[in-house]
C-alpha cells in the first residue's frame, strides 16, 4: 500500500527566530566581523572630532549632535554586513527554500541587529565620555540615556534591517543601503539628539523631554509592524 507524502510541516515561528537568532550570534561571537568594525568606526570618530574641534570638552546640543552622527553613520556600517554571510554562502536561497514563516528571518536580523547596537554603544559611550566630555557624565544620567539609546535602537534595527535585506539584491549595496535609510532615520536622529541634549548639558543632566521620547516610540511601533508587514513580500521580489 502506497502513501502520498504531505506537504512538509512549516516551522514555528519561535523555533525557527530562536535558531536564527543563535546562528547569528555565534557566527558573529566566532569571526567577528560586524561589532569590531562598528566600535573601531565610532571610536575613531571621536578621535577625529576631538582634534577637528580642538577641544575635550563639549556640552548640549554639540554634544548631542557628535553622539548621534557618530552612531548612525556606525550602524550604517553594520547593516551594510547584516545579510552579506548569507547572501555570499548560500544562506538566504536555502532559507527561501525551507519551511519557514519567512518574517522570522526579519525577526532574526532586527534583534541581531538591535544587540549589535547595544554592545557598540557600551564600547561607543564611555569613549565618548573620555575624549569629548569634561569633567564626565553623571551616573544618575546613564539610566535617562540608555533609555533614549535604546528607543532609537529599535527604529534603526527595523530600518537597518529592512533595507539591508533589500540593498544585498543589489551591486552597489554599500550606497544603496545609506541612501534609502538615512533619509527614514532622519525622526530617530533628530528626536534622539533633542532628548540627549538635556542630558549632555554643563548644568546637569536635565529633565527627558517627553514628545520626543513619544516620537520615538511612535516610530517604533508604525515601522515596525510596517517592515515587518512588508518583508514576506520584499523577499518575493
Amino acid at each position: 500500500m502506497s502513501t502520498v507524502a504531505g506537504p512538509p510541516r512549516v516551522t514555528p515561528t519561535r523555533v525557527a527566530v530562536g535558531a536564527l537568532l543563535r546562528k547569528e550570534l555565534l557566527l558573529e561571537r566566532r569571526a567577528g566581523q560586524v561589532i569590531p568594525a562598528m566600535a573601531l568606526f565610532a571610536v575613531t570618530t571621536f578621535v577625529v572630532f576631538r582634534f577637528a574641534l580642538d577641544t575635550t570638552s563639549v556640552e548640549g546640543d554639540v554634544a548631542s549632535g557628535v553622539l548621534w552622527v557618530t552612531l548612525l553613520f556606525a550602524a550604517m556600517l553594520g547593516a551594510n554586513r547584516l545579510f552579506v554571510t548569507d547572501h555570499e554562502e548560500g544562506g538566504l536561497e536555502a532559507f527561501l527554500l525551507a519551511p519557514v514563516d519567512r518574517t522570522s528571518l526579519f525577526v532574526a536580523k532586527a534583534t541581531t541587529f538591535f544587540t549589535f547596537l547595544v554592545v557598540l554603544e557600551i564600547v561607543a559611550i564611555p569613549a565618548f565620555v573620555v575624549l569629548l566630555l569634561e569633567p564626565g557624565l553623571p551616573v544618575a544620567a546613564l539610566g535617562r540615556l540608555a533609555l533614549v539609546l535604546l528607543l532609537a535602537d529599535v527604529g534603526i534595527a527595523v530600518i537597518g534591517t529592512l533595507f539591508g535585506a533589500l540593498a544585498i539584491q543589489t551591486r552597489s549595496r554599500d550606497l544603496i543601503l545609506p541612501l534609502m535609510a538615512l533619509p527614514l532615520l532622519v525622526p530617530v536622529v533628530i528626536s534622539g539628539a533633542k532628548a540627549t541634549a538635556p542630558i549632555l548639558a554643563a548644568t546637569g543632566a536635565g529633565a527627558l523631554p517627553g514628545r520626543y521620547l513619544a516620537v520615538l516610540c511612535l516610530y517604533d511601533l508604525v515601522f515596525g509592524l510596517l517592515a515587518y508587514a512588508v518583508f514576506d513580500f520584499l523577499l518575493d521580489d
